[in-house]
């Protein structure tokens, strides 16, 4: 294959290919010349299309980014409910934002879920619809009630990380693809950092926290998160289960107020928010 041709834009998949391999720098993929990429920011020597400066300016910053990451995404409506109240919440994100998903999953390290998700939802937790990597499977089940039918047990697509409380191990066997760990439980499952502390020692240092609503809440009241990426889609549910549900508070005062950038998804909109404490 022949130098690539300067007067061609940037294309989208050249861009997702660079962001990849930043964020895997030892893996399969390859650099795009003329492209680079740093936790400062990115370059191009050649012209770059919008599609592809849209997913530069979003996501350079995650797969940039030295040391451990942690970011958690939640897709919602309007009105900040993830399901009905019956717990249906599929097509509430648009396809665009399933790709967004699973392009996070693919610049990461390990993807975590709570059992109520594993269980529930029975999600695969790959990349089916982006190339990259897929992550290592994360399952946070204090009370060691996920069961050995659901497909993150069995499907050894991808390695699997099956974390339970002491003195609660899970019932039934695990395929080979499946490592079972014990942690101490707290009042409320496992404390966040433990869990991310876990993850470090085995080499899994970027991680997504993907669900459930209180899973998600958990680490983002313990300040674990670094990143969180809401995708709001157009939707007014009226009811159902919210998103984030945390400790209240009496003021605005006390309210959270991270840097954000917003982002277009389809129909949907994605609002990065930056949680990382500002340098004194």
């Amino acid at each position: 294959m022949g130098a690539t041709d300067p007067t061609l834009s940037l294309s989208l998949e050249e861009a997702w290919q660079a962001l990849v391999h930043a964020a895997h720098p030892g893996g399969d993929g390859t650099p795009v010349a003329g492209l680079s990429l740093s936790p400062a920011g990115w370059q191009a020597e050649r012209p770059v299309s919008p599609e592809a400066r849209d997913l530069l300016d979003c996501l350079a910053p995650l797969a940039t980014r030295t040391g451990r990451l942690a970011i958690a995404q939640l897709g919602q409506s309007l009105d900040g409910r993830i399901a009905t109240e019956s717990g249906h919440s599929h097509y509430i994100n648009g396809p665009e934002s399933l790709v967004h998903l699973h392009r996070l999953r693919a610049l990461v390290d390990a993807v975590v879920v709570g059992a109520g998700t594993a269980s529930e939802d029975d999600p695969q937790l790959t990349v089916r619809h982006v190339v990259g990597p897929h992550p290592v499977r994360v399952i946070l089940d204090p009370r060691g009630r996920v069961t050995p039918d659901r497909r993150l047990l069995h499907d050894p697509e991808a390695p699997t990380l099956h974390l339970h409380g002491e003195g609660a191990p899970p019932e039934g066997p695990a395929g080979h693809h499946v490592e079972r760990l014990a942690l101490p439980r707290v009042a409320d499952g496992f404390a966040p950092a433990a869990v991310l502390e876990a993850l470090a020692a085995r080499g899994l240092d970027r991680v997504l926290i993907e669900g459930g609503g209180v899973t998600v809440s958990r680490f983002l009241e313990a300040g674990a998160l670094h990143r969180l990426h809401l995708l709001v889609a157009p939707l007014l549910i009226g009811s159902g289960r919210p998103g984030l549900s945390m400790t209240p508070i009496a003021t605005l005062d006390e309210a959270r107020r991270p840097v954000s950038r917003t982002f277009r998804c389809g129909d949907d909109t994605l609002f990065d928010l930056d949680l990382t404490p500002p340098v004194a």
